[in-house]
């Protein structure tokens, strides 16, 4: 039985985030309204991961299945001309703030959210008011060392167990993560935090930025940053900052 997966960009402003919800708009039930329309039956999709409303995303994946092979011919040029037609009339029928790049067969055992093997985020702060910045980054015009946000940001490169950085009432038992980057960038007029990692806790970007925030303004020094870090418990982490500033940018898989 054939499996697809589907790649979407996304606004994430008027959606209660990512996977389908009771009573509620997300990128999912758009989706899946969409593929309802186009062919005249329901589908269930599975999302590579769960997110906070309003967080945007320039790459994210569901994968389905397809028992009757819609897309799926023996000649290659007929499949890829089916996926490409479709493509075109599902991005027609979705709202214009969500976009579906690509659709394509994977290995029926390739699932979205457990064979991913990393995910990279970026949170994008402006310092001076700018209108076209409102919905889609945090204005934060406070006076900030640079120096200290990359010094705080280095230490979560040497950090294994992120317990501090997520929120309470979380389903994992396992806090260990792995970091590949973390880093503070100037671009545009905005400061940047960079981020790729296998995993990542409820809620713990928006708290490794709320923290380095406070300690670039001097409210927590590097080595009560340290100390935050080592204490087992999210008392002094700030999660506050929105979640308009949040991006997802890529997630990368062994298969492709």
């Amino acid at each position: 039985m054939p499996r697809y997966f589907i790649e979407v960009s996304y606004k994430g402003t008027r959606y209660s985030g990512f996977q389908v919800q009771q009573n509620a708009v997300t990128i999912q039930s758009e989706v899946e309204r969409a593929l309802a329309v186009l062919f005249s039956r329901p589908f269930s999709l599975t999302g590579s991961l769960r997110t906070y409303a309003i967080i945007h995303a320039l790459q994210n994946y569901f994968h389905f299945y397809l028992e009757n092979g819609l897309f799926h011919s023996n000649d290659n040029f007929v499949g890829e001309k089916r996926l490409l037609q479709a493509l075109y009339s599902l991005n027609a029928i979705l709202p214009d703030d969500v976009a579906i790049k690509r659709i394509f067969e994977v290995g029926d055992k390739v699932h979205a959210r457990f064979d991913a093997i990393s995910r990279r985020y970026k949170y994008y702060i402006y310092r001076e008011k700018n209108p076209f910045y409102k919905e889609t980054a945090y204005f934060y015009p406070y006076t900030l060392d640079f120096e200290k946000l990359q010094q705080a940001a280095s230490m979560i490169l040497d950090t294994e167990n992120f317990i501090s950085f997520s929120k309470r009432n979380t389903q994992v038992r396992n806090f260990i993560c792995s970091i590949y980057k973390s880093e503070w960038q100037k671009k545009n007029n905005c400061i940047i935090y960079d981020v790729v990692a296998n995993r990542f806790l409820r809620g713990m970007v928006r708290g490794l930025v709320g923290t380095m925030l406070k300690v670039g303004t001097g409210k927590i020094s590097i080595q009560g940053f340290a100390e935050i870090i080592k204490n087992d418990n999210n008392d002094h982490v700030h999660f506050s900052v929105p979640s308009r500033g949040l991006y997802l940018i890529e997630i990368r898989y062994a298969n492709f």
